[in-house]
């Protein structure tokens, strides 16, 4: 049976503090609101850490771990007080009785108590799990009390003896998916094959790469996908936009003999999704947009093939590389042996990125890809995604003139298991025929400004 959210956070805390030695203290702050513009706040979405370690939905959050000091309870959050007038405005908050009762924790307080809730513990700590750097109230806190710690030594108090950064710990926990975490996965996935689907039906010359965005936003909120629904804001890349990566647009037309580009995932349970598919806005690949599109997908199959345990991470990417080089030399973009293109990197002129990186609380996931000073091999339970792609840019005049301008990515997610690579995302069409297949379908009328106002 899968753990509620509240149950997993705990398991979470657990599994740090095993890392933890006796007399060890962490402390970690929740997100913050922060301002679009004006009095108006951006939606709120939890700092990945905490709510992997507190399953805490409200900002301005704190957490303090402490291991094996009777003085201080194992695990403390801080949350924001009950304000009958606050909650009136903004909506309900837990209070410290809530994050008891709701979230699992035998101690809570209101935020207030934070900074001397973390003095003392500091002082009480032989070593400290802190975080400098990335939140300025935090690193405020911690280093007024250690001031004033180490001026009261000669009275026979002792400031932690070592400072410790939690993120790596906490990244090498986050890296292997428990079955709750890549059930959250598993739902994000679904949702997103379902957006892809009807943006490939939707599209067609003369409409907007907006209007795929809004259908993406729409199927993600509809299907009850956290926040504004995304896991990122969405890539929709028509014709040459497809060679800016990290294209955010979306507000151009879509052209006929063009493909379009959509890189959109959405967000469950805090957990991600990241697809990529490439499309022909007419319906059909044709041409030169056909052969590149069929050596990426050519590349992307053999990578995902190597993502077995023992693989090293890096060879995921070798492997799509040279299935790269070997179909840019056959179409004449490359010139040269396979091994001297290999050698002299010049396929970076098409291919820029890697492909791969983790996937969990965050698109682009904690943990580390070297470990020892060599790729780190690949284990059941960690999942990453494998996107390689083409992009030979419309000003390139060293390519032929019929390539300019033609971009091509396809992005799977993939959770490594000891036996075949799970693809998470496989439902979201890929080979040739049936993406035509899924551009020819028929999509049900969406609302305009042109239907008619419900009597």
């Amino acid at each position: 049976m899968l753990l509620s959210a509240d149950l997993l956070a705990a398991r979470h805390r657990s599994a740090f503090l095993d890392r933890m030695e006796d007399g060890d203290v962490a402390l970690f702050p929740g997100a913050s609101l922060a301002t679009r513009n004006h009095d108006v706040d951006f939606p709120f979405r939890q700092e990945s850490n905490f709510w992997y370690l507190t399953g805490c939905p409200e900002p301005e959050a704190w957490l303090i771990l402490a291991k094996g000091i009777d003085a201080l309870p194992e695990a403390e959050l801080f949350v924001l007080p009950r304000d009958r007038s606050r909650e009136i405005w903004n909506g309900r908050r837990l209070g410290p009785e809530g994050a008891r009762e709701a979230l699992g924790f035998p101690a809570a307080r209101e935020n207030s108590e934070f900074a001397a809730a973390a003095g003392h513990a500091l002082a009480q700590a032989r070593r400290a799990w802190v975080r400098l750097g990335a939140h300025a109230g935090l690193d405020a806190i911690v280093r007024e009390r250690l001031e004033e710690l180490r001026r009261r030594v000669r009275t026979g108090v002792e400031p932690p003896e070592v400072l410790l950064d939690p993120t790596p710990t906490l990244g090498e926990l986050r890296l292997h998916k428990a079955p709750e975490e890549l059930a959250w996965m598993r739902r994000a996935a679904a949702v997103t094959a379902e957006a892809h689907l009807l943006a490939m039906a939707l599209t067609a010359p003369g409409r907007h790469e907006y209007e795929v965005e809004a259908l993406l936003d729409y199927v993600f909120r509809r299907n009850g996908g956290d926040g504004a629904g995304w896991a990122y804001p969405p890539i929709v890349a028509g014709g040459a936009n497809a060679c800016i990566l990290h294209y955010q647009v979306n507000a151009d037309p879509l052209r006929a003999g063009d493909l379009l580009l959509v890189d959109a995932g959405a967000e469950f349970g805090h957990y991600a999704c990241d697809v990529t598919r490439t499309w022909p806005v007419s319906g059909r690949f044709e041409g030169p947009a056909r052969r590149l599109y069929e050596i990426v997908l050519a590349a992307q199959e053999a990578a995902i093939a190597r993502c077995r345990v023992g693989v090293p991470f890096s060879e995921v990417h070798d492997v799509a590389v040279r299935t790269l080089c070997e179909g840019l030399i056959e179409v004449g973009l490359l010139r040269g042996s396979l091994d001297q293109v290999l050698a002299s990197g010049d396929w970076r002129r098409f291919y820029p990125h890697n492909t791969s990186h983790w996937l969990g609380l965050d698109v682009h996931d904690a943990g580390r890809y070297v470990v020892d000073g060599a790729s780190r091999p690949l284990e059941v339970g960690m999942v990453l995604t494998v996107e390689p792609g083409l992009y030979v840019q419309p000003d390139d005049d060293e390519a032929p003139e019929e390539f300019r301008g033609i971009g091509v990515r396809i992005e799977d997610d993939v959770h490594v298991t000891g036996d075949e690579p799970e693809v998470l995302t496989a439902a979201v069409v890929k080979e040739v025929e049936a993406v035509e297949d899924a551009c020819a379908q028929e999509l049900e009328a969406l609302p305009s400004l042109d239907s008619p106002l419900p009597a």
